[in-house]
């Protein structure tokens, strides 16, 4: 049976090297043996465009790139701090894009894949930024700037939401039922797998009288987090 493998929330930056070499032994000891690999947003604490240096990340792009040539399929869809990864990334590191919503399909079961972020309605101020970032002409003059200025704003944007963070109530920052609800009936899926919130758990619940399940993952630098999927009913969360 195929072994398929989910993960997000990564944030690899220099200042976590130990998390850097926890993903390069992920991806030798458990992704080597996978049929595919699915990356659903925030694999970097932030990602200025395609020309960033990446520091201290190119040990861990080489082997993700290295285990593609060898025939893992590696799928990555954008986060809320990773948004800016484009085909160059893709090249260099041998994974797939993929874009929120998307359907995979397992054993001819479709399953609805998302970072998670565009769920938490509640969170007003979140979402008009997000909005904000993810508009193109936006995007368009920000590449345009010189590396080290689209740095200070990046980190700039991070301060600012890191302490905004720290005033929002915790269920603001969780999904919205609502709009969940929502992504099952505009999918027809009876199945959804996200990240983002850093709440690892699998959810059931019924919408418009079906039972359906909500996987989310778990972020890495505090948690450590992976989905082992060998189908829809035989699927197991781990932490490490």
């Amino acid at each position: 049976m195929s072994k398929h493998l989910f993960i997000s929330d990564l944030h690899l930056a220099p200042e976590r090297p130990d998390i850097i070499q926890l993903f390069i032994t992920f991806l030798k000891d458990q992704a080597a043996n996978a049929e595919s690999l699915y990356i659903l947003g925030d694999l970097v604490e932030y990602w200025l465009g395609d020309d960033d240096n990446a520091e201290g990340l190119t040990e861990a792009f080489d082997c993700m790139k290295q285990l593609s040539d060898n025939g893992l399929a590696i799928y990555l869809m954008h986060g809320n701090r990773d948004f800016l990864m484009g085909e160059a990334f893709a090249t260099r590191t041998g994974c797939k894009l993929i874009h929120e919503p998307f359907i995979a399909e397992f054993d001819k079961t479709p399953v609805l894949l998302m970072h998670g972020d565009i769920l938490c309605t509640d969170d007003v101020r979140y979402q008009e930024l997000r909005i904000m970032l993810r508009n193109p002409a936006w995007q368009a003059d920000f590449l345009s700037k010189p590396l080290a200025e689209r740095e200070q704003m990046a980190i700039a944007l991070r301060k600012q939401s890191q302490e905004e963070t720290q005033t929002k109530a915790a269920d603001i920052m969780d999904v919205n039922e609502a709009a969940v609800n929502q992504a099952f009936i505009d999918s027809d899926v009876t199945l959804m797998i996200h990240g983002h919130t850093h709440r690892p758990a699998v959810h059931e619940l019924e919408v418009n009288g079906s039972t359906v399940k909500r996987i989310v993952l778990g972020d890495w630098y505090s948690q450590g987090s992976v989905l082992e999927f060998n189908g829809v009913d035989d699927f197991s969360l781990k932490s490490f």
